[in-house]
Formats: structure tokens, sequence, C-alpha cells
């Protein structure tokens, strides 16, 4: 029979001396809001079973929308929002859009009619250029706070959070003319999404200044695997020997398209992800991509709308966060006949 973990264990657990634990167990209100969580995340992860005193009620309901959760990097946002949300003693109330079922719309009316405090948008409508952003006007209107993640379109005055992917496809495309590349392609999602925009024209600025005698290579197509390992096959008609994608599925789905042909990942075919979730360094070759600097920005995204909560006015405008080229073992320099060209 599996003992109950002592508190020497969950000290340990929690890098915090044993009369830390103690007094966290029991409630007491010398311990600093970062150290009693620390020994709560301890308790979870030794299957500790909270003592009553600590089941703290909710101060108010927060909403979380996002896309469906097969894309990685989508559960990675949910997952650090809603710790932030409950170190703040909020509750998260998560709603995930899957096509064909609940549309963003009844997930609003559902939030709004559960009274939430707040609501968090994850790459939502409010990216879609083509849309109708009133929608987030609307909840303005009737004092429901609210903050977006990943792309503001043009008309929509809300706080904004989002990875300049702009940088992003710029830095992409640097590396692989580093590497000797010149025939590079982009490989992205809807054009009319806000992420997307930006990738095209950060990826047009470097060719236009690193490569300015080189046509632009860009397929339009869906954030999936076989979106990927579509472009893949039309890019490498196209004669590319470097490919960016814009997310790091995608970039999955482009070395297995690339593979099918009998080209090899990176001899052959230098490919580039974007996102870095916690698998990616495990793929084969680990994949060079560029990291969405997921934790500033939920830690940015969740103080904005917990400020707002409080009554405190925020600028409508939109933070862009740097990215970071992770460069792994999908990209290498160019076959010596390609950089000849």
């Amino acid at each position: 029979m599996q003992q109950r973990p002592t508190l020497a264990d969950i000290a340990d657990q929690a890098g915090v001396s044993t009369a830390t634990v103690s007094r966290v167990l029991n409630g007491k209100s010398n311990v600093a809001d970062v150290t009693r969580q620390q020994v709560l995340v301890a308790l979870d992860l030794l299957g500790y079973e909270r003592p009553e005193s600590l089941r703290r009620s909710s101060r108010g309901l927060v909403g979380l929308v996002v896309p469906e959760l097969s894309n990685p990097i989508f559960p990675a946002y949910a997952q650090q929002i809603e710790q932030l949300l409950a170190a703040s003693g909020r509750t998260p109330l998560l709603c995930t859009q899957t096509p064909g079922c609940t549309s963003e719309d009844e997930y609003i009316e559902m939030l709004v009619d559960r009274g939430v405090s707040g609501i968090i948008f994850v790459s939502g409508r409010h990216a879609d250029t083509g849309g109708d952003v009133t929608r987030y006007q609307r909840l303005r209107e009737r004092g429901v706070p609210l903050v977006t993640i990943n792309g503001n379109a043009p008309t929509i005055r809300v706080p904004g959070f989002t990875t300049d992917d702009r940088a992003a496809a710029r830095v992409a495309v640097e590396h692989l003319i580093s590497l000797g590349h010149r025939r590079i392609g982009l490989a992205t999602g809807p054009l009319r999404m806000v992420p997307a925009q930006r990738k095209r024209a950060g990826y047009a600025d470097a060719m236009r200044s690193g490569l300015p005698d080189q046509p632009l290579r860009i397929l339009e197509t869906l954030y999936t695997y076989e979106g990927g390992a579509t472009a893949a096959d039309r890019l490498v008609d196209e004669g590319c020997t470097g490919i960016i994608c814009g997310s790091d599925i995608m970039a999955l789905g482009a070395i297995s398209g690339a593979r099918s042909r009998g080209l090899r990942v990176p001899d052959d075919l230098s490919i580039i992800g974007y996102d870095d979730t916690a698998l990616i360094p495990m793929t084969n070759p680990p994949l060079t991509t560029v990291r969405q600097p997921v934790a500033a920005i939920c830690r940015a995204a969740v103080t904005t709308v917990m400020s707002m909560i409080g009554g405190e006015e925020t600028p409508d405008a939109e933070m862009l966060f740097a990215p970071d080229l992770i460069v792994r073992g999908s990209t290498t320099p160019a076959p010596r006949s390609a950089s000849a060209e």
C-alpha cells in the first residue's frame, strides 16, 4: 500500500522548508503567494489530497476560448492561462471550438449568461480580416473585459498579445539564406488571417532584402499535417531547397511529404516550423523552428484581463513579443548544386 507523502516529501518537492509546508497546510497567512503556490503544486504532483481549508472558492469565472486542441500550441496556451488564473483565485472555463460544433458566438453567449468576469480569446475570429468583428465591440459595450492572443484584425479595438509573426518569418528566411539556400518557399495558413498575412510580409521582406533576384514562392494551405505534406509537394516541384512552415504540425507533414518523394531532410530539403511545443525536440530529425514566447504572452494577457476586471483602464493596443529561432537538425547547408545557382 502506497504511503501518504510526508511533510518532508512535500517540502523537498516544493523546494521549501517543512515549517513552510506546515503553515500552508494549516492555512496560515504569513506565506508569500508564490511560495504557497509552490506548495500547492507539490501537493498535486505527489497525489496529496488538499485539506478542505485549502480548497479556495473562486472569486469569479473567466472564459477561455481556444481552437480545437489537436495542434499542441493551443493546449500549451490553455495550460499556461489556466495556471495563471487559478493562482489568482479565478476559475477558468475552457471553451474549445471544433469545426461543425459550438461556434465562437454561441460560446460568448453561454459565457455571458453565466456571468463571467472576463474572456480571453486565443486564435479566434479576432484574427480574421474577412470576419465580423462587431461581436467584440458588443462585449465591450456590455462591460465584459476581454483580451485576445495571436493577432487582431485592424478594425478591432481590444488589448491583444501576439508573437511578432513578421519577425518570425524574417528570421527563418535569414537562417536559410545563411546556409546557402536560394529557392526558399513559405507554406502558411489562409491569408485572410492576420498571423498568415504577417508571416507572408516578413518572408517577402527578407527575400527582397537577401535574394532580390528570386521570386516569392508562397503556398496557402491549412495549418495541418496534411496541409504541410501538400505544401512540400508543391514547393519541391517549384525547386525549393528550403521550406518555412506556419506551424510545427505543418512542418512535420512537410517532412513526411518530402520523404514520400524520396528526399532526405535535411540533406536534400531543409524545413523550419513555427511554435516549438514540448515534443518538437524529439522529432526525427529534431525540428528547427521559431519559438513562440507562450509563457510571456499568457502572463501579459492574464495580467491585463485581471486589471480590467479590477476596473483599471487599459490601452486598446496590440503588444508584439519577439520570437526565438531554435536551430536543430532539420536545416543544413543547401545542396552544393543549389547553392551555386
